[in-house]
């Protein structure tokens, strides 16, 4: 599954996956669509959340691993990070890892701390660029039964990033962020242009409330929209609701994801941006 919308700019690809508690196995998928995003000529390649890892929550602490630094990375301290740092080297693209548990420096120091759930983009050198720290956990219960309490085995982030790549500048976030527009708004005063929203977005809420507020964060923020997703089913009776999208300034949906795993790609051309933000100067009437 991959579709294409037409047209200049950056090429930016976003992933669909599937994961499960199989980091191995999760990675060989992983390598295997970055692989063919690659070959579609796709500069940027965005993961979903829990690209790597989507099983217990208690499990979370036992694969999390401390940021890779400016210096080389160690395989063994970094099995997730190693392996997709060396992918995206030898495949020369940029890789936005767009969710795994971070060792925390609390957690080094004893047992028991929570890791992050970060976002992290790699150059094509397989450097680390930028990370991000997912800000808002997602504890809720779903009116089917449904509790989901991420704040348990996860610690929040304190920080809002926007990163340049490719001439792009790009606002970080994770899932959950998605409700809350007001980071999205704070990035937009920082420069972003591409608003990054890598998702394991539930399949009970999806249907209502997916493509409406990711269109909403591209339209209110005139901003590139790029949301790679999970979908289908996982371990311990969750669900994802899949549809991993690529929205303009405009609000118009240009690529979108069916059911299973697979790419889509789109030319985020920042042209288009401006006319769209020139045209229609929301962001510079704005009064508070």
């Amino acid at each position: 599954m991959s579709s294409l919308a037409a047209g200049k700019g950056v090429r930016v690809a976003a992933l669909q996956l599937n994961s499960n508690a199989d980091v191995s196995a999760n990675l060989d998928v992983v390598e295997e669509l970055v692989a063919r995003a690659a070959a579609e000529r796709a500069e940027l390649v965005m993961l979903p959340e829990n690209f790597a890892f989507l099983g217990p929550e208690s499990q979370k602490l036992q694969i999390a691993e401390p940021l890779i630094g400016s210096e080389a990375y160690v395989a063994a301290a970094h099995p997730i990070q190693a392996r997709l740092a060396a992918l995206a080297e030898r495949l020369r693209v940029h890789l936005l890892l767009g969710g795994f548990p971070e060792r925390s420096t609390a957690a080094e120091s004893g047992p028991g701390w929570p890791p992050f759930n970060t976002s992290l983009l790699l150059g094509p050198d397989g450097r680390p660029v930028a990370h991000y720290r997912k800000l808002h956990l997602f504890d809720i219960d779903l009116p089917d039964g449904t509790s989901l309490r991420e704040s348990r085995a996860t610690r929040a982030g304190d920080r809002v990033v926007v990163s340049e790549v490719l001439g792009l500048n790009l606002g970080l976030s994770v899932c959950y962020d998605l409700r809350f527009p007001e980071l999205y708004r704070r990035q937009v005063e920082q420069g972003a242009n591409v608003l990054s929203v890598p998702a394991a977005f539930t399949a009970q809420t999806g249907p209502a409330h997916w493509h409406v507020l990711l269109r909403a964060r591209a339209i209110e923020n005139q901003c590139w929209v790029v949301a790679p997703a999970q979908w289908g089913k996982h371990p311990e009776g969750r669900a994802s609701y899949g549809h991993a999208l690529i929205a303009d300034p405009w609000g118009q949906i240009v690529a979108e994801a069916s059911d299973g795993v697979g790419v889509i790609l789109a030319d985020l051309d920042l042209e288009q941006l401006r006319r769209v933000r020139a045209s229609l100067p929301c962001l510079r009437h704005r009064k508070l």
